[in-house]
């Protein structure tokens, strides 16, 4: 099972957003499909100025009219719903019997675990799975489209690489809100600390919004110790870090937020405890 965390310390203050663009209509212009056959009206002089009288054979001047100010354009791009200045809502529970189930839902979804959990292939698996549209957003891969210059934690967690782990959270954000906007469903995954505020709920509450629903998945740790020496590469930690790393994420319990121990399941199988426990975090979701 692929994931990976880094071993991040407390941040400064996060900026917020700017306003997002948006895209004007192209202007209708005479000879398009549409227009009107033959010249325009004639436009009177500017006081002062005279227009001398075209030769005898050459084509009249075109003068431009006034054109009214075009209407405000929509807040699309081609028929793509960008998606709203605010924060997403909560998703609202099913009341009665024969109401759409959660598979039909839209949802925004953070699953939280250290290093081993089986976040990322839990994900994977559900987002592959459901019968609605759903988009897989790891953390992770995000934070690694920067090639050169990519600050790794694993080398020490400085200020370069909490502002590439901001930037990346940021833009994971904006992407789930896209996506939603346009009513395809997001799971996002992350290692979230309970101790630590750079890599905490906040900012994913304020790029995502309050409907974003948390999952910890918290195994043992014999089980993410097999896990993680399976793996290769930068995302391969040291048993030192992931005992580290699986200790803090203890945190958790206490927090009110609903925590899955897969030790014993399978992807297929821990989905689909996924799946119960969002019902329930739907019907009463969790204070965060």
């Amino acid at each position: 099972m692929q994931d990976a965390v880094g071993a991040p310390l407390p941040p400064p203050h996060e900026p917020g957003h700017g306003p997002a663009t948006t895209w004007a209509p192209a202007a209708h212009h005479p000879g398009q499909p549409g227009a009107q056959p033959g010249p325009g009206p004639q436009a009177p002089p500017a006081p002062g100025f005279a227009v001398p009288p075209a030769p005898a054979g050459a084509p009249h001047a075109h003068v431009p009219t006034a054109q009214p100010p075009l209407p405000p354009a929509p807040d699309t791009t081609g028929h793509v719903q960008l998606p709203p200045g605010g924060p997403v809502g909560m998703p609202s529970a099913p009341l009665a019997p024969g109401a759409p189930d959660l598979a039909a839902t839209t949802l925004a979804v953070l699953l939280i675990g250290p290093a081993g959990a089986g976040k990322t292939s839990v994900a994977k698996y559900w987002a592959d799975h459901r019968r609605t549209p759903t988009a897989h957003i790891s953390l992770d891969d995000v934070r690694e489209w920067v090639r050169s210059g990519f600050a790794d934690p694993q080398s020490g967690w400085n200020d370069h690489s909490e502002a590439q782990y901001r930037l990346a959270r940021r833009t994971c954000g904006f992407a789930a809100r896209n996506f939603l906007a346009n009513g395809i469903s997001c799971i996002l995954d992350d290692a979230v600390f309970p101790d630590r505020p750079v890599v905490g709920l906040g900012g994913w509450k304020r790029h995502v919004g309050p409907g974003l629903l948390p999952v910890v998945l918290l195994p043992g740790l014999e089980v993410v110790l097999e896990r993680n020496a399976e793996r290769t590469g930068n995302r391969r930690l040291t048993d030192e870090e992931v005992a580290r790393i699986h200790g803090r994420m203890a945190g958790w319990y206490g927090s009110g937020l609903p925590i899955v121990d897969n030790s014993q399941l399978d992807v297929p199988g821990t989905a689909r405890v996924l799946d119960e426990v969002l019902a329930r975090s739907i019907a009463s979701p969790p204070q965060w």
